[in-house]
This record gives C-alpha cells, sequence and structure tokens, in this order.
C-alpha cells in the first residue's frame, strides 16, 4: 500500500508552499505521481516527498523540468527559490558516504540496468563497474563517480535554454526541435551520449508541452518529431548502458508512431525495438520483432532491408548460420532494387550490410571472415564517426582475438579503449569487457597487460 499523501497548509512555510502547489498543478494536468514520475524522469520518492513538503528538490533544472510538465508558466522555479535554505526537516533520510566497492556491489544486485534516482533522493548514473572481474553497467550515485576520479562518467547536460527563451520568437517549432535534433545527432557521434542524452530529454519535454498546446498539423507534425525524439533517446540511453531508459523510450515511440498512423516510421522503430532486443541478449524476441518490421514495410523500401539485416543477425545470435547468411544475400538484393530517395535508410549501401554481416560471423564464430570484415569497415569510416570508430575496433579486436592474434587484438583494442574513454559507450565497453575475457588465458603475451591496465582505468572498482 502507498504511503499516505500529507495534507498540507500553504501558509504554513516556502517549502509546505511549494508542495502544495505541486500536488495541485499535478492533479489539474490529471497525471499520478507514476505517470509525472514516468513523463519528467524524476523518481517517485523524489516527487512524492517534494509534494509531501519533506524534502526540497536541490536542482533548479529539476524544478523547472517539473513547471514546464505541468504548465506551470514559472510558478514553481519561483516558489523553489523562496524555500529556505535552512537543513530540511526530520523526515529527511540522509545519504551516508558510500563507498565504491559497496554502491556497485548493492546496486548490481539489487537494480542493475535501473537510472534515474534511488528512493533516498540519491543523483544516480549508470556507469561501467567491475564486478566480480567481469564489467558491469549499474546505477551508482553521482558523487561516487565525482570522488573516483571518473568525471567525465558523471556528465551532466549540455546547456539547455530556458523554456521561455526556447519558446520566445519560434516563428516554426517543427523545424526548430528538428533542427536540435540533427545537431545532437552529430555531437553524440563526437563525444557520446552522456552529455547528450540529458539535453535531448530536456528538449523532449519542451516538444511535448509544445505539442499539447499546438491543434491540427501541427500537433500532428509535433507528434512525429516527438516519436523520432522518443527513438533517439532510447538509442543514447541503450548506448550508456542504461536498458531500462532505453527500453522505456523506444516503447513510447512506437506507441506515439502507431498514433500518428505513420506506417514507415512505425516499421522503423519496430526494427529499432529489433536491434535493442538482440543487444540486450533476447535474441529470440529480436528475431520476432524483425519479422513484424519486414511484415509491415512497404515492398521494396529501404525499411525492409534495414528489418531483413535484423532478422540475419537475431538468427545468427541464435546460432542458425545458414538462415543469417541466407538473409544478408537477400538484403544485398533488395538494396540494389530498392528506392534511393527515401529518407528512411539513406545511410544504408553495401558496406554498412557487410560490417553488419561481420558482427554476425563473429557471433557464429568466424572469426577470421569478421575480422576481415571489421576492418575493411574501419578503413572506410569517416573521421568524424568517432563512437562508431570505437565500436568498429572492438569488434575487429574480438574477432582478431578469435583467430588466436594475440598481440593485434590487444593492440586494436587499446585504440578503442581510448574512444571508450571519451565517449562513455557501453556498446564499447561491453566489447572490451568481451575481449578481456578472451585475453585471459594469454595475459602474459605483448600488449595484453597493457590493454588491460588501460580498461581498469576507465571503470569503477570495488576496493
Amino acid at each position: 500500500m502507498g504511503q499516505r499523501p500529507n495534507i498540507l497548509t500553504p501558509e504554513a512555510s516556502p517549502l509546505a508552499r511549494f508542495g502544495y502547489h505541486v500536488r495541485e498543478l499535478r492533479e489539474r494536468r490529471n497525471h499520478t505521481l507514476r505517470s509525472l514520475a514516468e513523463a519528467t524522469y524524476i523518481s517517485y520518492s523524489k516527487l512524492w516527498k517534494w509534494e509531501n513538503a519533506q524534502r526540497a528538490p536541490k536542482h533548479r533544472s529539476e524544478v523547472e523540468l517539473l513547471d514546464r510538465e505541468l504548465d506551470g508558466r514559472g510558478l514553481l522555479p519561483e516558489l523553489w527559490d523562496r524555500i529556505s535554505t535552512e537543513p530540511p526537516p526530520a523526515a529527511h533520510v540522509s545519504v551516508p558516504a558510500a563507498h565504491v566497492s559497496e554502491t556497485s556491489t548493492a546496486l548490481v544486485t539489487a537494480s542493475a540496468g535501473q537510472a534515474g534516482s534511488r528512493d533516498d533522493g540519491t543523483d544516480m548514473v549508470v556507469v561501467p563497474c567491475r564486478v566480480h572481474g567481469r564489467i558491469r553497467f549499474v546505477p551508482v550515485p553521482r558523487r561516487v563517480v565525482l570522488a573516483s576520479g571518473l568525471a567525465g562518467l558523471a556528465a551532466t547536460a549540455l546547456p539547455a535554454p530556458p523554456a521561455h527563451a526556447a519558446a520566445a520568437d519560434m516563428a516554426s517549432p517543427v523545424e526548430h526541435f528538428a533542427q536540435l535534433r540533427r545537431v545532437m545527432i552529430q555531437t553524440d557521434n563526437l563525444i557520446g551520449p552522456r552529455h547528450v542524452l540529458p539535453a535531448l530529454q530536456q528538449h523532449l519535454v519542451q516538444l511535448a508541452a509544445r505539442r499539447r498546446a499546438s491543434r491540427g498539423a501541427d500537433a500532428a507534425a509535433l507528434l512525429a518529431l516527438e516519436t523520432r525524439y522518443e527513438e533517439l533517446a532510447g538509442w543514447l540511453a541503450q548506448d550508456i548502458g542504461d536498458e531500462r531508459t532505453a527500453h522505456g523510450h523506444t516503447a513510447k515511440a512506437l506507441d506515439a508512431s502507431h498514433i500518428t498512423g505513420d506506417v514507415d516510421l512505425t516499421t522503423y522503430i519496430l526494427g529499432r525495438k529489433a536491434q535493442l532486443a538482440s543487444d540486450t541478449g533476447h535474441p529470440a524476441d529480436a528475431l520476432g520483432l524483425a519479422v513484424a518490421a519486414r511484415r509491415t514495410a512497404q515492398a521494396g523500401s529501404r525499411l525492409e532491408v534495414i528489418a531483413v539485416i535484423h532478422q540475419a543477425h537475431a538468427h545468427a545470435v541464435l546460432g542458425d548460420a545458414t538462415d543469417a547468411l541466407n538473409a544478408y544475400d537477400t538484403a544485398l538484393k533488395l538494396l540494389s532494387r530498392a528506392e534511393s530517395d527515401s529518407i528512411w535508410g539513406s545511410w544504408l549501401d553495401e558496406a554498412y550490410i557487410n560490417t553488419a554481416r561481420a558482427r554476425s560471423l563473429a557471433a557464429l564464430g568466424e572469426y577470421g571472415k569478421a575480422a576481415a570484415g571489421f576492418d575493411t569497415a574501419i578503413a572506410a569510416l569517416p573521421p568524424t564517426y568517432r563512437r562508431d570508430r570505437g565500436v568498429y575496433l572492438a569488434r575487429s579486436a574480438r574477432a582478431h582475438a578469435g583467430t588466436g592474434n594475440v598481440t593485434l587484438a590487444a593492440q586494436i583494442g587499446l585504440q578503442a579503449v581510448g574512444i571508450a574513454a571519451e565517449t562513455g559507450s557501453a556498446r564499447i565497453i561491453g566489447q572490451l569487457d568481451r575481449l578481456e575475457q578472451a585475453l585471459a588465458p594469454a595475459c602474459r603475451e605483448d600488449g595484453v597487460a597493457e590493454f588491460r591496465a588501460a580498461l581498469n582505468q576507465i571503470v569503477l572498482h570495488p576496493a
């Protein structure tokens, strides 16, 4: 049974007045605490304590986000500014100083894959942590990450304009938010998702508010764009290792695509869900989603090709080599006949399919062919695709380790470690964890110790 809400008297204190108006605005917008937590990515526990005047928000950015979601028109930040700086009331539960080992071990067993904030209000970030010899992505208090010296893993959002500034003089909100999305995609590949995802989520809140205030064609166009924001947020969350948030954003994107009635958008997001399922260890689900994506796609479209690629990799992870390789052959044939001016899959070419095939070959244990495919892909990759280069390098290193070329694998892996440190990409670090396991029997070979030492420097460790 949930906790009983307090009956607040707004005149009792600035904190009580703040909580009173949070509840009033929430109920006026027909939000439950659960739905508000989902909409703002602020934990249920935090919202309950704020609303019941048991704790004041620590960060103005959270208050502004809440105000935008509840259409407070600046009321909540104004009330927050009036709250006394005195210590919080006795109901506040203080957070003891967390030891890295205690934090990471407890979290990996109790809440692996969950981000945001713990019930005690601690600000959490999902980071790579050494647990029982393997690297796992677990939520850890931000202050612990900062104290460890790995400040890059505790990155906060890129600066976002205030809500009133974003809305002012916006001649075309659709183009405004579309341009923001393009900029964030470009930024992500250079600096990684840890900075970009929080900024994207802030803009997503503004976009949703603008869409709810619009009608007709503008509302429909903004909803379609909001769907693309949700899909991108799911991709970025996956790339920092936050699976729960990734699934949440992608599920919202799929729901919104059905509302818009955009079959192409639905097809694309079904493909993304297939990719996410495969990457998070659910290949049977991935295969079903990929089949659904192909069934939904228009025949002869690039979206059909994308669906077949996801289908092929799911077969590979399931160990169905013949079905996987036949599917890649089908993808190449479909691509040769697909329309060339589609906005969907404009990046799709023969080289992309061959790189995807290399990944599947590695999953099937065909390491020599996989290594050759990745090396070709790395040579052709533009320099601006920094994060993708790291992913390809890590996969290439793992494939070379599979062939027994330990020294080369360690050298390539060391390059990937550098990019992982810059971007914080879970896709790179996850592959490097697998590479480290493959190299463990050859720990005395040239370069292996150097690689393992470098990898250890970019993850948290139990003391």
